[in-house]
């Protein structure tokens, strides 16, 4: 071990963590992403545009089809584009193992349950969208609730101090 390390000067340090030979801690300290944070920015993309292609087709069906409401149809459109820019932003942020783009993505998927629940029972058309929907959320919430994710996001874990 290097004097740096039993100093506890190093980047783990500074962020209020320690050095051991946890690969986990490793990664963190030196700003690596791990296989599960790639997997979580993929899935987190894969929403994003799917949202993105979703927001332009209710945006071309608003301004060429024959929608009752063609202002409604446009503007849920424009809404839906908008809003396919969250996930694709905190993949980003996934990709970069920044720690601010784990909470986006997992109110993301929070949200994304529900949803799945409902397009599942509402009609049997959108039964396997709502199943593939499932999946993806829940395999995202798995992926970054894992400890190794946490640790290289530099998202420590807390533990519980006596009280005095």
């Amino acid at each position: 071990m290097s004097a740096k390390q039993k100093t506890g000067s190093g980047p783990a340090a500074a962020r209020g963590g320690n050095e051991t030979g946890n690969p986990a801690d490793q990664a963190a300290a030196a700003g690596h992403r791990t296989r599960r944070l790639t997997a979580a920015a993929a899935l987190a993309a894969l929403e994003g545009a799917g949202l993105a292609v979703a927001g332009v087709w209710l945006l071309v069906l608003g301004l060429l089809g024959h929608p009752a409401d063609r202002q409604g149809a446009t503007m849920g459109g424009l809404t839906v584009l908008v809003l396919a820019a969250l996930p694709l932003v905190a993949a980003y942020g996934l990709v970069k193992a920044r720690r601010w783009s784990r909470g986006p993505v997992l109110i993301i998927q929070l949200i994304a349950l529900p949803v799945a629940w409902t397009m599942a029972h509402a009609n049997t058309a959108l039964l396997v969208v709502a199943v593939g929907v499932a999946v993806v959320a829940v395999a995202e919430l798995v992926l970054l609730v894992n400890p190794a994710a946490t640790d290289a996001l530099g998202i420590g874990r807390r533990t519980a101090e006596p009280r005095r």
